[in-house]
């Protein structure tokens, strides 16, 4: 019998994949077995080159390739005949810090001031190599990008050294989203992981209640200003998961506070029910300036 010549495995086909996930925790994980990198603020991109160009996912795969046209235009600087990066795509301030109200509005406004910060390699030289240790890929995707180049818009980015609690507090104080920790050997599994956990930094204040929500089946959430040189200034909304007496104050307040209209203008904001600016609540949400986010009322200010 003739035997048949064993044929090399095929290349893997790039082509975007579902991202892991960090799982969010209050506190990063404690010893040597984590690597550390500051959050960025943006949006979760994916950098395919192949084919001889290169296209550009969002988190869910829908191609965005036209929006980051500049992050294309700079990836053939990158040497290589194909590879698929996994990142964040921001806007910088002036201090080197993710700012997320700016990148919304460079989206459409300024594309040339976004940067890729690129922290995973999935996949290069027709190799899928998710299945490889953290380290090897975050090694590979360094050599791949080069030396540091503070003008190129894609960058690397780099593992923090020292005490992750320690990591954190600097990065609050910084006016930073957070810091990622990814466990050391770990592969690459798509959706929802422990291998990799997020920890954000969270500040309060205290906004006016403008109106609220709460539909059937959903969660409940406020609408928000904040007072600015005296006056009031819309500043999203944040989810109001009070419970017992408090929670039942809350909606007692709306209901005699309420009104037919918004306190302020607000375009394209509704709400079931509006109400007077009388009522004050505690709000933990993201560090940062803007418009809230990952908002949550915390109780009712007397």
């Amino acid at each position: 019998m003739l035997l048949q010549p064993i044929k090399p495995p095929a290349p893997a086909r790039l082509g975007f994949v579902p991202p892991l996930l960090p799982t969010l925790v209050d506190t990063p994980p404690a010893g040597d077995a984590w690597l550390h990198e500051i959050k960025h603020d943006g949006y979760r991109t994916q950098l395919l080159i192949a084919d001889g160009g290169a296209r550009l996912f969002t988190r869910n795969g829908h191609d965005w390739t036209d929006k980051y046209r500049p992050i294309a235009a700079a990836a053939h600087s990158l040497g290589c005949r194909d590879a698929l990066i996994d990142g964040e795509m921001i806007v910088q301030d002036e201090y080197g810090r993710s700012d997320y109200d700016a990148f919304r509005a460079a989206l459409s406004r300024d594309p040339g001031a976004l940067v890729f910060y690129a922290f995973d390699l999935l996949a290069t030289g027709g190799e899928d190599i998710r299945r490889c240790p953290i380290e090897e890929r975050r090694n590979r995707l360094c050599s791949l990008i080069g030396e540091h180049d503070p003008a190129f818009p894609i960058q690397f980015s780099e593992a923090l050294a020292g005490d992750a609690r320690q990591m954190l507090v600097a990065a609050c104080e910084m006016g930073l989203e957070g810091i990622v920790s990814k466990r050391l050997g770990s592969r690459y599994v798509s959706g929802r992981s422990t291998a990799w956990l997020k920890t954000k930094c969270y500040d309060e204040g205290e906004f006016v209640v403008l109106g609220a929500e709460h539909e059937p089946g959903k969660p409940a959430f406020a609408l928000l200003a904040r007072e600015t040189d005296g006056a009031l200034e819309y500043a999203g909304s944040a989810f109001v998961t009070l419970g017992g007496a408090e929670r039942d104050h809350f909606w007692n307040e709306i209901e005699r506070l309420g009104t037919s209209a918004p306190a302020i203008a607000m375009e394209r904001k509704k709400a079931r029910r509006w109400a007077k600016p009388e009522l004050r609540a505690r709000v933990q949400h993201l560090k940062g300036g803007g418009m809230l986010r990952h908002a949550t009322v915390r109780e009712i200010v007397a």
